[in-house]
Order: structure tokens, then C-alpha cells, then sequence
């Protein structure tokens, strides 16, 4: 049994803000194009990386929606985020406003120390 710690999942905060274009379609006609344009692309590029998806449309006007995404490895990442990039989700139906993207409590890791800051009550 192998004694190396494997690499933390990666993190993806992506800040996203509806286009016209996305708000001119019925919402049927939203659902229609996630599942047929935006799904299959992701599905057929990526392995490894789940999702959580947030409206914030009506707390915020710079950012609409915050995608979630958690991928097992960098690598797996940057094929999402090349799969989205080749889909009308990307620039067509929202505006990636920012991606923040980090590993869950790594300075916990990096110094050895409990993660203090994930905090539960």
C-alpha cells in the first residue's frame, strides 16, 4: 500500500452573468439547449468532475449564477473548462465574469496543521 498522499481535489468558483441571448429563450428552451449543447460536451471531454450550480441573480448584479465545479485534478479542470469553452455556454448564453479557483483548506496541508477554518455548528 502506497504512503503518498494523492492530490486534493481542485475547487472552481466560476462567476457567471446571463447574456441576452440566454434570457431571450423561453425557459424550456434554456433546459433544451443545456442538455442537447452544453451536457454531451462535458460528458464526452471530461472524467472527474462534479458540479453545484447557484443562482445569485437576486443578490447581485455583477454575477447572476456561481458554478461549482470540483474536478479530481488540474488536469481534469482544464478539459472542462476546454469542453465549455467549445460550447455556446462560454461568451453565447453567460459571460464567465471570473474563475477562482483553489484547493479546499491547503494551507492545512502545506503546514500540517488541523483546518481550523472549515467550520461546522
Amino acid at each position: 500500500m502506497s504512503t503518498q498522499e494523492s492530490a486534493p481535489p481542485v475547487t472552481a468558483f466560476m462567476l457567471v452573468k446571463t447574456t441576452p441571448e440566454w434570457l431571450a429563450m423561453t425557459p424550456e428552451q434554456r433546459v433544451d439547449a443545456f442538455v442537447t449543447e452544453v451536457i454531451p460536451a462535458i460528458k464526452a471531454k471530461t472524467t472527474g468532475v462534479r458540479s453545484r450550480f447557484y443562482d445569485t441573480e437576486f443578490y447581485s448584479t455583477r454575477v447572476t449564477d456561481v458554478w461549482v465545479w470540483e474536478a479530481d485534478d488540474h488536469n481534469a479542470y482544464q478539459l472542462l473548462v476546454d469542453a465549455l469553452r467549445e460550447t455556446p455556454f462560454w461568451d453565447r448564453y453567460f459571460d464567465v465574469v471570473d474563475l477562482l479557483v483553489g484547493t479546499e483548506n491547503g494551507y492545512a496541508r502545506t503546514y500540517g496543521v488541523d483546518a481550523v477554518t472549515t467550520i461546522s455548528t
